[in-house]
């Protein structure tokens, strides 16, 4: 038998091999290898979800600074300026809720390319949008 199998004495815990935190053993067990450690609902998903927030308020701040430049100097570039960050934070905006939702699982799955490109695209109109309305 090997040693990820092996329970220690009276213990009903599995015994870890990489160093981290003892996982239970039994019926109620988590998906995944055994030493996987259990992930904790409390702190780390209002933390991500606080993250998502905070940058979609601030991707909101940025598209708002545009709007006021497109209404103080309303000529092309400003508007195409501030209709583009408008864009940027309504596409950050489903990818964060997307994310939230992801993260209610057991074991949310780590950010696929769709995620990530949702998130770096709408980073990069925004930049576009700061150098226009400079």
């Amino acid at each position: 038998m090997s040693p990820q199998g092996r329970r220690e004495a009276g213990s009903g815990r599995r015994p870890e091999t990489s160093g981290g935190p003892e996982t239970p053993v039994g019926p109620g067990d988590p998906p995944g290898p055994p030493g996987t450690p259990v992930r904790d609902p409390g702190a780390q998903p209002e933390r991500t979800w606080f993250a998502w927030r905070r940058t979609t308020l601030a991707f909101a701040v940025a598209a708002a600074l545009a709007a006021r430049s497109a209404l103080r100097d309303a000529t092309a570039v400003p508007v195409l300026a501030a209709c583009l960050g408008a864009l940027a934070w309504l596409a950050l905006l489903v990818t964060a809720h997307r994310r939230i939702g992801a993260l209610s699982g057991t074991r949310p799955a780590a950010m696929g390319a769709r995620e990530v490109g949702g998130v770096l695209v709408p980073v990069l109109v925004l930049i576009i949008v700061g150098v226009m309305t400079l």
